[in-house]
């Protein structure tokens, strides 16, 4: 039961992806990848459901396809302090993190990808290192529909 409807992603590029992976090509994995794929911006599996509905696939199935496709490394799970974990599809280079940033806005809730942008963190004078290396960066301030 693949999507019907206009997607970026195709049902053989899910499926590639999957067989990549070692994961079996579930009619709910691929819409789901295919789901990520559609959005700008990390998602809850709310949000995947709901933009599934027409599917007809219960929430703990959708829910459990995230959780396998994070644990395979083609989804990372983004927890970011407010209790709602999103997941968004990772470029095929990634290395098990999504490799931009995101905006978070802290009036309405709303996540944003910062895709074209990059942080780099330079020590000032104290010539301080940094004490691990970066998993996710998040910055919060108000979204311009916020302001």
């Amino acid at each position: 039961m693949a999507r019907n409807r206009k997607t970026q992603f195709s049902i053989e590029a899910a499926k590639t992806l999957l067989r990549s992976a070692g994961l079996r090509c579930t009619a709910a994995r691929i819409a789901v990848i295919q789901s990520l794929a559609d959005h700008q911006t990390p998602l809850s599996p709310m949000e995947v459901a709901d933009d599934l509905a027409e599917f007809g696939f219960d929430k703990s199935t959708i829910y459990r396809s995230l959780t396998e496709l994070d644990e395979s490394g083609l989804v990372t799970r983004l927890d970011l302090g407010d209790s709602v974990r999103r997941f968004e599809l990772l470029p095929q280079d990634a290395q098990g993190n999504s490799g931009h940033p995101h905006f978070m806005c802290v009036d309405c809730g709303q996540v944003t990808c910062l895709s074209g942008f990059h942080i780099e963190l330079v020590p000032d004078k104290s010539g301080q290192k940094l004490p691990g290396q970066f998993g996710e960066v998040l910055i919060k301030g108000h979204c311009n529909a916020c302001l």
